[in-house]
Parts: structure tokens; C-alpha cells; sequence
């Protein structure tokens, strides 16, 4: 770490330490898991919530975009400026607006009706996208993809089996949360695609 006192003044303008620092060196340059080093030390678990509560480290210990940020602002020349990652404004409504507003649909000339609406807790939603993003291990495209493979495949379902596999789907804030994208990334990078089906699908639903 090669820490210039112009880098330390411009760390404690953007509101970190030197405390932070050094366990975000450890994270990057060693791959240190410091939660299992703060686990048993008061102070240094407290430092440990700050870091994810900053967004700066996930809670599987690796840095967030802005964490990689601040690590390699140290190696940049003293007239730089930490650059803070932050979230383009437009990617949270993409992927708001492709998700279903109600379990109510018509797919290949059949129409199912639904119960509930699906969009829920705008507000909370945002942050919790924003967060995800800011984990820099998916972006917004991979986000929607995943999204849209669900949903068509609960639509195919629900002909398939003549009743509403919509219904079973789960509101954006619990989605999110329970980070349901995952597993429909991986089936993506595996030869799924997103387009109707014409033939059999793997039933997948969550």
C-alpha cells in the first residue's frame, strides 16, 4: 500500500480511515476472509458491518465495485480522485419495468388469471438492485435475462399444465432478497435462452 498524505486527505473526505483501508488492502491483495479475523473482536466486527454497510465488501467477504474503487484509488497518481462507483439511474427501471406488475397474463392465446400484484416496495426494491449491482459480480443485463427466463418459463408452464404457474412467483422485494436471479443466470450460462419455447422445458420453478 503506498499511502501519500494527499491520499489520506481524500480517503477522509469521502468519510473512510486508514482502518478501512487496510482491511480492504487485506480483502484484494491477499485474499484474506476478514470475517473470520473480526469475528472475535468487538471493535474489529464493528469495522467489519461498516465495510458492508458502506458497500465496500460483500457478506461473502469480496469487494464491491466501490471497495475496488478505493483499493486502486491508492495506486493512482496524488491528483486523483477516489472514483465512487455509482449505479446508473435507468438500470433499476429497465429491469422494474420488466418485471410482471400482476400474476395476470394471456401466453400463446390462453389467458390466466391472477390474484396479487407482483411489483411491490418500489423504494426498497431500488436499494436492493443498486446493491446487487454494486457487488459487481452481475449487471442489469444478466439481472433482466435471468428475470425474463423465469417468467416465460412459469407462462410455458402455466400452458403446459393448464393452470397459473405465475401465481407462484415471487414479489420483487422477496426476489430480491432471497437473490432468486441466481440460479436462472446460472441455467442462462448454461444454453438456456429466453426466448418462448417451443419444445420441452426444465422445470426450474422456485
Amino acid at each position: 500500500m503506498n499511502l501519500t498524505f494527499s491520499h489520506f486527505e481524500e480517503i477522509l473526505k469521502k468519510g473512510y480511515n486508514l482502518d478501512i483501508v487496510f482491511l480492504l488492502t487485506l480483502v484484494d491483495e491477499q485474499e484474506c476472509d476478514i470475517k473470520e479475523l473480526c469475528c472475535e473482536n468487538p471493535k474489529l466486527s464493528l469495522l467489519y458491518q461498516t465495510l458492508i454497510r458502506k458497500g465496500l465488501v460483500t457478506e461473502e467477504c469480496k469487494l464491491t465495485l466501490e471497495g475496488k474503487s478505493l483499493v486502486d484509488f491508492l495506486s493512482t497518481p496524488i491528483e486523483s480522485k477516489i472514483d465512487k462507483k455509482k449505479p446508473v439511474p435507468d438500470d433499476f427501471e429497465l429491469w422494474w419495468k420488466a418485471y410482471p406488475g400482476t400474476d395476470t397474463f394471456t401466453h400463446h392465446g390462453k389467458t390466466f388469471k391472477g390474484t396479487r400484484a407482483m411489483r411491490v416496495r418500489k423504494d426498497e426494491c431500488k436499494l436492493k438492485f443498486n446493491k446487487i449491482l454494486g457487488e459487481g459480480e452481475y449487471n442489469v443485463h444478466e439481472l433482466i435475462q435471468a428475470l425474463e427466463l423465469e417468467v416465460n418459463q412459469k407462462k410455458e408452464n402455466s400452458v403446459k399444465s393448464v393452470s397459473n404457474r405465475m401465481t407462484f412467483m415471487q414479489n420483487s422485494l422477496t426476489y430480491l432478497n432471497q437473490r432468486t436471479f441466481e440460479v436462472f443466470i446460472e441455467l442462462i450460462k448454461q444454453g438456456h435462452v429466453t426466448e418462448e419455447s417451443h419444445g420441452p422445458i426444465k422445470d426450474v420453478d422456485i
